[in-house]
């Protein structure tokens, strides 16, 4: 077996280290919101499984699709905010829109919802709208500077 220890050097004798450095700062930089990610990514995942943790699969099955596919939607931004910050933080708008959207389905999509159902997706919807803000306001920040 070959022993490639000695492969691994120092790369501040790098061409392009000060380069690396750069591009380095420039992506963690704007990662004022990394810590918005997570709960993101939670509320995402809480609005797909939703209507089974309310058990409204049988009365609202339209409803059911539209939380499944909205709680995903909400799950893949946040994927993105955490992989590639600097080219998805633009879409923060997008997150708030969906947040809204949530929150009205709730009359446009269900058939007569009860009460849960109703408090449920404002709910959501209210968290989604708010974390896509700070998404949003933090990337404002970010570019301004």
């Amino acid at each position: 077996m070959s022993n490639v220890s000695h492969a691994r050097s120092d790369l501040s004798g790098h061409p392009d280290a000060s380069e690396m450095r750069a591009r380095y700062d420039r992506v963690m930089g704007g990662r004022d919101v990394a810590l918005v990610d997570a709960p993101v990514f939670l509320v995402g995942l809480y609005c797909a499984v939703s209507p089974w943790v309310l058990h409204f699969t049988a009365s609202q099955p339209a409803l059911v699709t539209h939380n499944l596919v909205m709680g995903i939607a909400i799950a893949v931004l946040a994927l993105g905010f955490t992989v590639m910050p600097e080219r998805m933080y633009g879409l923060s708008w997008a997150m708030c829109a969906i947040g809204a959207w949530i929150i009205v389905s709730t009359w446009v999509v269900g058939d007569s919802p009860d009460a849960g159902i109703v408090i449920n997706n404002i709910i959501v919807g209210g968290l989604t709208v708010l974390l896509g803000m700070v998404c949003a306001g933090a990337a404002a920040r970010t570019r301004s500077t």
